[in-house]
């Protein structure tokens, strides 16, 4: 298939989250299967100096933007066989400190970057001279552009346009703008109703791709469930329930050539399933990396997340004011919410032999850590999909997680399955039920066969990229197949 892929973020070129490896992965796995692809992606700052081999296309995009129209020009990238990037160089939009916000402020125009980028996929849609087939978007960042090729199709002679998918990844964040921001979409008022685009009086760029998508995808089976309803709907459960027809959960994969223990260049000490001596001497690493004592009787629990309510920052720290007392350590990367922030931090500085906290995120930083620790804390309030538990998994650290979206999913506690167990899992969202987890992952460590099985189970089960892309490019032909019908 020709495969055109529109996302806000896309690594390794910018990032904030799981987002940006879900859409490299699968564009990667995409192009290695045989299919055509392009990503379209802002072309932040720092981009161009980093990578500096990125070629200007020989034209520039025009798109109106309510009254005015404006300009960018378009870089490009091949980062994997098949595989083509195309970068919206647009400065006054792009060219900031952060994709979204500064010091947790999101920027004023948000809604401006957004519809200009999403114009700009469509532009490239249409007139790319390998006619995408199907345009697949991630997020409300590009959640209008199923809208305007729909319009553009209808209304201005655009006879053999792509169909469309969008992937949800996190129903909490929809860019919902104020009324008057409609306006720049340039789209008649027959779009802002509530079966549309307008939710709440105000324009809602996801509900437009709820709307107006030919199929949609979420990152995870129970998840593609979850938000369906009030609890997890955010507001969308009724949109939802009414495409549910066209709704399809598919779990998120892995991309084993970065995520692997075997020949990483970001790990110093090379480790299997068979053989997990390169692990042990990791964790010692870890250990004296942070100042903690090398002590292989204290298992160590890892968390790298962003410091939010989501993520279960809360209870974690609930947990941790009970759990430090007991012969463990932990370590945690992130940054995100000034409470949780200072409130990791001043943990740490009362136990400076158990806890350690680096504020911030560094990629091979989080590679050592994924493999240095023993047990990975992820007791997220919902989580779409995760990521950070499957690379758990790979690196033999076994993954702690509340039972909600792909967490749920894709581990497997002992009193499900004790044969195939890879982890522990909590239910109930509060400070006893993770500490109870933790308990359990206390008995597990001091029982070593045990804990070897739980272990090994992890290190061998397969979220391969290649399997989940076939996933998808079954939705979209069938997506396809069922809107050309």
């Amino acid at each position: 298939m020709r495969l055109l892929l529109a996302t806000s973020e896309l690594h390794p070129y910018s990032k904030s989250g799981g987002l940006a490896d879900m859409v490299a992965a699968l564009a990667k796995a995409l192009g290695r299967a045989g299919h055509q692809v392009g990503v379209v992606t802002p072309l932040y700052r720092g981009i161009r100096a980093k990578w500096a081999g990125l070629q200007e296309m020989d034209y520039h995009l025009e798109v109106p933007l309510g009254h005015d129209r404006f300009t960018a020009r378009v870089l490009t990238a091949e980062p994997s066989p098949g595989v083509t990037v195309y970068f919206i160089d647009r400065p006054d939009y792009f060219d900031r400190a952060g994709l979204y916000n500064e010091q947790h402020v999101d920027y004023p125009d948000n809604a401006q970057r957004f519809v200009f980028f999403s114009k700009c996929v469509v532009h490239l849609a249409r007139y790319l001279p390998w006619a995408p087939e199907l345009v697949h978007v991630h997020d409300w960042q590009a959640g209008l552009v199923p809208l305007f090729i729909r319009h553009q199709s209808a209304y201005e002679g655009w006879r053999l346009s792509p169909r469309s998918c969008l992937t949800i990844h996190n129903l909490a964040y929809q860019g919902h703008f104020p009324r008057s921001a409609y306006g720049l979409t340039n789209l008649p008022e027959h779009y802002f109703n509530p079966d549309g685009v307008e939710h709440f009086g105000g324009m809602n760029c996801m509900k437009a791709g709820i709307s107006y998508a030919d199929t949609l995808t979420t990152v995870s089976p129970r998840y593609a469930r979850e938000i369906t309803t009030p609890e997890y709907g955010f507001g969308l459960d009724a949109s939802l329930r009414a495409r549910a027809a066209s709704l399809t959960g598919i779990l998120n994969g892995v991309d084993y050539d970065e995520w692997n223990t075997a020949h990483n260049p970001r790990l110093p000490h090379a480790y299997s399933a068979r053989r997990l001596e390169g692990k042990a001497q990791t964790k010692r690493d870890l250990q004296a990396e942070f100042k903690l004592p090398n002590d292989n009787g204290a298992p160590v629990f890892a968390t790298i997340t962003r410091l939010t309510d989501q993520k279960g920052m809360d209870i974690q720290l609930g947990a941790l004011e009970e759990m430090l007392l007991a012969d463990i350590q932990f370590v945690l990367l992130g940054s995100g919410d000034p409470f949780f922030q200072e409130a990791f931090t001043r943990l740490a500085r009362r136990y400076p032999r158990k806890m350690a906290v680096y504020l911030g995120f560094d990629q091979a930083l989080s590679h050592r850590i994924e493999a240095g620790a023993d047990f990975y804390l992820m007791p997220s309030r919902f989580e779409p999909c995760g990521l950070n538990q499957m690379y758990s998994l790979r690196y033999g650290t076994v993954p702690i997680v509340r039972a909600t979206g792909g967490l749920d999913d894709s581990v497997i506690d002992l009193t499900e399955d004790a044969q195939h167990a890879n982890g522990i899992k909590f239910r109930s969202y509060n400070v006893r039920a993770l500490a109870k987890g933790m308990r359990k992952a206390l008995v597990l460590y001091q029982t070593p066969k045990l804990f070897e099985q739980v272990r090994h189970n992890g290190m061998t089960a397969d979220f391969s990229w290649e399997q989940t892309s076939a996933r998808y490019v079954k939705v979209f032909q069938t997506g396809s197949a069922a809107a050309h019908s």
